[in-house]
C-alpha cells in the first residue's frame, strides 16, 4: 500500500508539459465564493433561469422523457438531427443560411473551442484574438500550446489598424497563422460590439492573409439599443459559427454547435469521437422541444427587458460611485462592462478585500493570453442580481477601489512606486 501511495503521489509529475501552462478560470475559482449569501456576484456570466417559464421547462423535461428510446440511448457524433434543425432555423432570424447536416452539436460553446483548438492548432500555431478575450477561450487553446495574439479594441471592436500591422508582421502566407477569433456582439469581456465596417475589413483580411475567421455568438440575440447587425458568417460562408443555448435558454443542459463547411465539420467529427462520442441526447431533445414547441421569444424578449434594467442600473451606479480616474465601457447589448481603473491599481490582488466586502468580479489580467496584461482592469456582469443589489455591490467596490487609490497614492508620494 506504501508503494501504492507513493506511486500516485508522483503521478503529477508525469503530467503533459502543456498543463503547466494552463491557468485555472478565474470565474470557476470564483463560484464558491459566490454561494455565500452575503455576497453578489458580479463575475460569472449567468443568465437568469429564475425568468424561465417553469411549464415550459417542464414540458420540454417530460418529453425528453417520454422518447427515453432515443433520450437515454447513444447518439451520433454530429448530434440529434431535429436539433440541428431548429439552431438552422435560430440562424436563419439573424441572416445565416445554413443546412443542419453541416451543424455538430457540442457540449456548448465551450467544447466547440476545444475542439476547434484541437482539429487546428499545433504547438507555435498562431491564433489571434480580441484583446481582453473571453477568458474560456483562453484556457480552451491554451491545452494546445499556441501562440496566441491579442489585438486591442475600441468601442467599435477590434482595431482593424492594429490587426493588419499584426498580419503584416505575420507575413502573408504563414502556414503557422491559423485562425483569429472574435466575439464580434457584445464581446466577453468588453461589451463592445464590431461595427459593419470593421467586419467587412476583417473578412477582406482573412482572405488576403489566409486565416479561418472563427466567429463565437452567444450573446447576439440579448441587445438592448441599436439596431441588428449581420453575423460574420451571413457575410462570408468561410467563417466558423459558434452558438449556443446557454444565455437564451439553458447553460445547465450544456447545448452549444457549429456551423461551418461540410470539410470542417467532417473534421470536427473525427476531433469528437475521441472526445465524447456524443452529446447527451436527453439534453439535446430537451433543448429543441423548447425551442420548437414553446414561445421562447416571448422569454427572449423578457430576458432583455429585465437585462436591460440592470444593465442601466450598473451604469448609473458606475458614473455615481466610481472614481473619475475609472473609465468603463457602455454596451449596446450582452451581459458585461469593462472597467479600466488607473495603472497602479492590481485588481486580482484586490479580489480578496472585495470578497471581504461582500463582492466579487474577474480579474482583468485573466482575459489576457500572458496572464500579466489587463491588471488595473475588470470584468463586471449585470445579468444575475436585481438592481438594488447591482448598486448596493457597486457601492462596496467603489469603497475598495478608494481604499487602494489612497494607499497607492501614499506609496506614489513616498516614491515606493511609480503614479
Amino acid at each position: 500500500m506504501k508503494d501504492a501511495h507513493i506511486r500516485f503521489e508522483s503521478a503529477p509529475e508525469k503530467a503533459a508539459g502543456r498543463v503547466a501552462k494552463m491557468r485555472a478560470s478565474a470565474v470557476r475559482n470564483l463560484f464558491a465564493a459566490t454561494q455565500r449569501p452575503d455576497v453578489i456576484s458580479l463575475s460569472g456570466g449567468c443568465p437568469d433561469v429564475s425568468l424561465l417559464p417553469k411549464t415550459a421547462v417542464r414540458k420540454a423535461a417530460r418529453a425528453a422523457a417520454e422518447a427515453q428510446a432515443v433520450t437515454l440511448q447513444y447518439g451520433g457524433t454530429n448530434g440529434l438531427m431535429e436539433c440541428a434543425e431548429v439552431f438552422c432555423s435560430i440562424m436563419r432570424d439573424s441572416g445565416i443560411r445554413h443546412k443542419p447536416e453541416n451543424i455538430i452539436i457540442t457540449g456548448g460553446a465551450q467544447e466547440a473551442l476545444d475542439l476547434l483548438g484541437k482539429t487546428f492548432l499545433d504547438p507555435g500555431d498562431i491564433i489571434i484574438t480580441e484583446g481582453p478575450t473571453y477568458l474560456g477561450a483562453i484556457q480552451a487553446f491554451s491545452a494546445y500550446e499556441p501562440d496566441m495574439r491579442p489585438i486591442p479594441f475600441d468601442e467599435e471592436g477590434m482595431r482593424m489598424d492594429l490587426l493588419e500591422e499584426e498580419l503584416q508582421r505575420i507575413g502573408k502566407g504563414n502556414p503557422r497563422l491559423k485562425f483569429l477569433y472574435t466575439i464580434p456582439n457584445f464581446q466577453n469581456p468588453g461589451g463592445v460590439t464590431m461595427s459593419p465596417e470593421r467586419r467587412k475589413r476583417l473578412l477582406e483580411l482573412s482572405h488576403e492573409y489566409d486565416f479561418i475567421v472563427v466567429e463565437d455568438d452567444p450573446y447576439g440575440r440579448l441587445r438592448y439599443e441599436g439596431g441588428h447587425l449581420l453575423p460574420l458568417r451571413a457575410m462570408d460562408e468561410d467563417v466558423i459559427y459558434l452558438g449556443t443555448i446557454s444565455k437564451i435558454f439553458s447553460p445547465g443542459l450544456r447545448v452549444g454547435w457549429i456551423a461551418a463547411s461540410p470539410g470542417v465539420v467532417g473534421k470536427v467529427n473525427l476531433m469528437k469521437q475521441g472526445t465524447d462520442l456524443c452529446n447527451s441526447m436527453f439534453d439535446q431533445y430537451m433543448a429543441a422541444y423548447y425551442f420548437k414547441e414553446t414561445a421562447w421569444q416571448h422569454t427572449l424578449r423578457k430576458f432583455i427587458k429585465v437585462y436591460d434594467k440592470r444593465r442601466r442600473a450598473m451604469l448609473d451606479a458606475l458614473e455615481e460611485h466610481f472614481p473619475p480616474e475609472a473609465s468603463w465601457t457602455h454596451p449596446e447589448g450582452g451581459l458585461f462592462i469593462w472597467v479600466t481603473l488607473p495603472p497602479y491599481i492590481d485588481t486580482g490582488s484586490m479580489l480578496a478585500e472585495a470578497l471581504e466586502h461582500g463582492v466579487t468580479y474577474v480579474p482583468g489580467d485573466g482575459c489576457f493570453p500572458d496572464g500579466k496584461t489587463g491588471r488595473n482592469c475588470m470584468r463586471i456582469c449585470f445579468s444575475l442580481e436585481p438592481p438594488e443589489r447591482i448598486e448596493e455591490a457597486i457601492k462596496r467596490l467603489a469603497e475598495v477601489i478608494e481604499d487602494r487609490m489612497e494607499l497607492s497614492r501614499a506609496f506614489i508620494a513616498a516614491g515606493a512606486i511609480e503614479g
